[in-house]
């Protein structure tokens, strides 16, 4: 299918982006643990070396889990360095991401929906989405052009959505989570730049 190509039907497309997910976390389970945290590595120098997020003091990130790229170093170094961190707690009644600050995230973040590490808000300041300097985004699959596979709930559709000028939305994946195209429906949203541990992508403007 080729990108914004309309689908058929809403089934049509939620099965498509189904298999997609399939076939993308399945390949990247299959990396070794060795070569994860190799990867990891790379994609964590890049991200720091990035402008965006060189000059970004207030940044939106998040706390990988699973086979995902290994937020934990950036995430130490923003809080080295004395930048905000801020990070994402679903709120499933709302179907959407309540940000707070996190000092800590050893002391301040606990099991969420899923079992990924969340803000305890009992512990967390609530943060303001208008004044986040950047934003790293996690997926499943994306294109060179910035178009996101998501994981299928949609959180980050609707905060990206939320803002009219949002900051600078910073994907960092794997060279395998790249694809040629991706099945979109209208409530997707792309970021401006994919980091790899080959490549970074950014989005052309307009």
């Amino acid at each position: 299918m080729a990108e914004g190509a309309p689908s058929s039907t809403a089934a049509a497309l939620s099965q498509h982006k189904q298999a997609l997910r399939k076939e993308i976390l399945n390949r990247r389970a299959a990396v070794d643990r060795a070569e994860h945290a190799r990867l990891s590595r790379v994609i964590t120098d890049a991200l720091r070396n990035l402008p965006e997020l060189r000059q970004a003091h207030r940044v939106l990130a998040y706390l990988s889990f699973g086979t995902e790229f290994d937020t934990g170093p950036f995430v130490s170094g923003l809080l080295s360095r004395g930048d905000v961190l801020v990070l994402p707690r679903v709120d499933l009644t709302r179907r959407s991401l309540a940000l707070y600050r996190v000092d800590d995230p050893d002391l301040e973040t606990i099991p969420g929906v899923w079992g990924i590490r969340e803000p305890d808000p009992r512990r967390c300041a609530p943060a303001d989405a208008a004044e986040l300097d950047a934003v790293l985004v996690p997926g499943v699959a994306f294109t060179a052009s910035g178009w996101r596979l998501g994981y299928g709930g949609g959180f980050y559709d609707a905060l990206i959505r939320a803002w009219n000028k949002p900051p600078p939305l910073i994907a960092p994946a794997f060279q395998l989570q790249l694809v040629e195209d991706l099945p979109l429906g209208p409530a997707d949203q792309p970021v401006d730049t994919v980091v790899t541990e080959a490549h970074i992508y950014r989005r052309a403007a307009g």
